[in-house]
């Protein structure tokens, strides 16, 4: 449920792109974030602090592309907050020897140290990769593929989700006693 809550305002910008234009479907992913966060709102109590900056730079873009009639506002939206992310992760284990993800999971999954530190590594190049992937097809290529390449584009944080997880399998901690 979760995973289709998540795609559902790039499905629908998908959609109203297809049928009314990038600037009709900049409207609705902005509209379909605003409802998305609402909900996740109203049913959680809170926004965790990326859901905050996803709605933030949503907004800001989207207006932006909107306002100066300029596509490449909301084009540019992937690659900044991935930038900025793999950016806030580094500084932050590199920087400050602050692990973030840990901070942010450590209640919920308990693992080695050295494993912590290698999901955050691997957070940073996963995010300057789709920063870098993101910016070259905005540069690259047309409007219709960037936005193909957005609906598509999923498969890379689903597959990076799912080799995490067969990654940290084998690292968690059992709350079970061992035989």
């Amino acid at each position: 449920m979760k995973l289709l809550l998540d795609f559902l305002p790039i499905l629908l910008f998908f959609v109203a792109f297809k049928v009314a234009g990038i600037y009709a479907a900049t409207g609705v992913l902005m509209a379909a974030t605003a409802v998305q966060m609402a909900y996740i709102y109203a049913t959680q109590r809170k926004l965790e602090t990326m859901q905050k900056a996803t709605l933030v730079l949503i907004l800001l873009f989207g207006s932006l592309t909107l306002l100066l009639h300029d596509d490449r506002f909301i084009k540019w939206k992937p690659t900044v907050l991935y930038g900025a992310m793999a950016l806030a992760l580094a500084v932050a284990l590199w920087g400050f020897r602050r692990n973030f993800l840990k901070m942010l999971l450590g209640g919920q999954l308990a693992l080695p140290e050295r494993i912590w530190t290698h999901l955050n590594v691997a957070w940073v190049l996963y995010c300057a990769f789709m920063a870098a992937l993101n910016a070259y097809v905005a540069v690259y290529f047309s409007t219709e593929a960037w936005v193909d390449f957005k609906l598509w584009g999923y498969v890379f944080p689903v597959a990076f989700l799912v080799a995490q997880g067969l990654y940290i399998a084998p690292h968690l901690k059992s709350d079970e006693p061992a035989p």
